[in-house]
């Protein structure tokens, strides 16, 4: 299916740009659903904080003591950036415009890393590319894809913040698309010079990484955004584009020049390497350790991953446990802004009900790491790597229990070192906070149930799974903060987990959700065990 639908391209041409056209309108036929839905999480998390800023900060003089709040706390500024004017539109940018801008990115390198190199591991890459398609033409359509993608966001975050003020909408939104496409150029770097997809895509999430935290350090320094460190992360050039705070218009230029330039060196690359090559290959064996069973070898493959989420998970635990006593003094007196913590963290006191709110947050960026790592056996499958392995004594559940035991125990893991990194950094309650992280593993792994049912009985759907991920996230990140009712978040597995710390300790519910995952896990098992392997 994947041959005949980009074989509208004729046979026989030296244009590097050839077929540039077919295998665009291919790329978006491709991710229909994921971009769509990527596009609607942003823009949905955007568009609901002016309602809810406007409720939490009904006054003049709301807004001008927050802004004053903002210039002496630098543990809310590490994790939102500084407040550079008290109007309403300056409110939304500075409370969503890293997390816009992040939420960008991350589409942008998993759109082209997947048009890219996830096609040449794959093999379609050289079928595709015996037709009448350019050397740069694979590229150039995951770059429009993904290009694609952010103005979709831009027009639609401008056209909804335009009342606000039409100079800043325009400015927020192209910002918060212009730092997806400096990252998706990366992301095509990267895939020049990896022979892994998933070595690409760790690369550049690594990366994404070190801008939060180099924005974090700096802004934690300083209350205006001027930090050498904060200059150094495109999510810092971001804010210090001001959207309505007095644009800065000429950091766009920054981001597009950037942009631009990275996509040029991708360019380079992708006309001096062969198809399937990379400019740094994968180090030849002989392998150190035992790889004698199929668990060795699913941790061999993932324990790079799961290395990169544990230490971003302890630096997350780390900045948040270190700002739990400031972001209970910025809330205050201010009732709507603990009603908006209470409904994410319960009825406990502020601090407690802030630290289940945070801790709530890891487990929903979590229930991301166990879909990535569910479906790094589709991968396994579709790139042909999965038959030398069971063409020998192993059989399908023993070859796909060794990637879901790395993958459900490793979400279990990162969510005890972001634990701990919580307790380091607020220095208390480590037993209680630990044990509040280990009540979010059910509901993560009932997210990873679903991401093993669509593999085994929808393989070619499995990529759906994004999708339900990235709904749990929306309603855990911004239903409540619209005030949605109970019975809509309760959709969600984390609507039904207890509010800890604080709160009371309440088994069925957890059980139930054990029980839930089971029972998708061993279904979708079931399905792959009875259908035929993808080619």
């Amino acid at each position: 299916m994947t041959v005949t639908a980009a074989a509208g391209v004729r046979p026989g041409t030296s244009r590097p740009l050839a077929g540039t056209g077919t295998l665009l309108r291919f790329a978006l036929r491709r991710d229909r659903v994921m971009i769509p839905v990527w596009v609607a999480v942003n823009a949905l998390m955007v568009l609901s904080m002016p309602g809810t800023l406007e409720g939490l900060y009904g006054t003049a003089a709301e807004r001008a003591d927050l802004v004053r709040q903002m210039e002496t706390n630098s543990s809310l500024r590490a994790m939102v950036g500084p407040l550079f004017d008290d109007g309403l539109g300056a409110l939304t940018a500075w409370r969503v415009g890293v997390y816009a801008a992040a939420l960008a990115a991350v589409t942008g390198l998993l759109v082209v890393v997947r048009h890219t190199r996830d096609e040449e591991e794959s093999g379609r890459q050289e079928v595709v590319a015996s037709g009448m398609v350019g050397r740069r033409a694979s590229l150039t359509a995951a770059l429009l894809a993904a290009g694609a993608a952010n103005a979709a966001l831009a027009l639609v975050v401008t056209a909804g913040l335009a009342g606000l003020g039409a100079a800043g909408a325009v400015a927020f939104g192209l910002g918060v698309a212009g730092v997806g496409m400096l990252f998706a150029t990366m992301a095509a770097i990267a895939a020049q010079l990896t022979e892994s997809a998933r070595l690409a895509r760790g690369l550049t999430a690594g990366v994404l990484g070190g801008a939060f935290v180099l924005r974090a350090a700096g802004d934690s320094a300083t209350a205006d955004g001027s930090s050498v460190l904060t200059w150094l992360s495109p999510l810092g050039w971001l804010e210090n584009l001001r959207p309505f705070a007095g644009e800065r218009w000429w950091v766009l230029g920054l981001l597009a020049g950037a942009a631009v330039a990275q996509g040029a060196v991708a360019f380079l690359l992708a006309g001096r390497r062969d198809l399937g090559m990379s400019f740094l290959p994968t180090r030849p064996g002989p392998a150190a350790g035992r790889l004698a069973t199929a668990g060795a070898l699913a941790w061999r493959l993932q324990r790079g991953a799961v290395a990169g989420w544990s230490a971003g998970f302890l630096l997350a635990g780390l900045v948040y446990g270190g700002m739990t006593e400031g972001a209970a003094d910025l809330v205050g007196d201010n009732e709507q802004a603990r009603g908006i913590i209470e409904r994410m963290g319960g009825q406990a006191a502020i601090t407690d009900a802030f630290m289940s709110a945070m801790i709530g947050m890891l487990g929903l960026v979590a229930a991301l790491y166990v879909v990535s790592s569910v479906l790094r056996l589709s991968g396994e499958e579709t790139s042909g790597r999965a038959e030398p392995v069971l063409a020998g004594a192993v059989g399908r559940l023993r070859w796909a229990a060794g990637h879901f035991v790395v993958a459900f125990g490793g979400a279990a893991l990162v969510l005890l070192l972001g634990g701990a990194g919580f307790a380091a950094g607020h220095g208390r309650d480590a037993g209680a906070i630990l044990g509040a992280c280990l009540v979010q593993v059910p509901a993560v792994w009932v997210v990873g149930g679903v991401a093993v049912l669509l593999h085994g009985l929808l393989p070619r759907a499995a990529g759906a799974a994004w999708a339900v991920a990235g709904a749990v996230l929306l309603l855990g990140w911004v239903g409540p903060a619209l005030d949605v009712p109970q019975a809509v978040l309760d959709v969600s597995p984390f609507g039904h987990l207890p509010k800890l710390p604080g709160g009371e300790m309440d088994w069925p519910p957890v059980l139930v959700l054990l029980l839930i995952a089971g029972a998708l896990v061993t279904v979708g098992l079931a399905g792959l065990r009875r259908r035929d392997m993808s080619t």
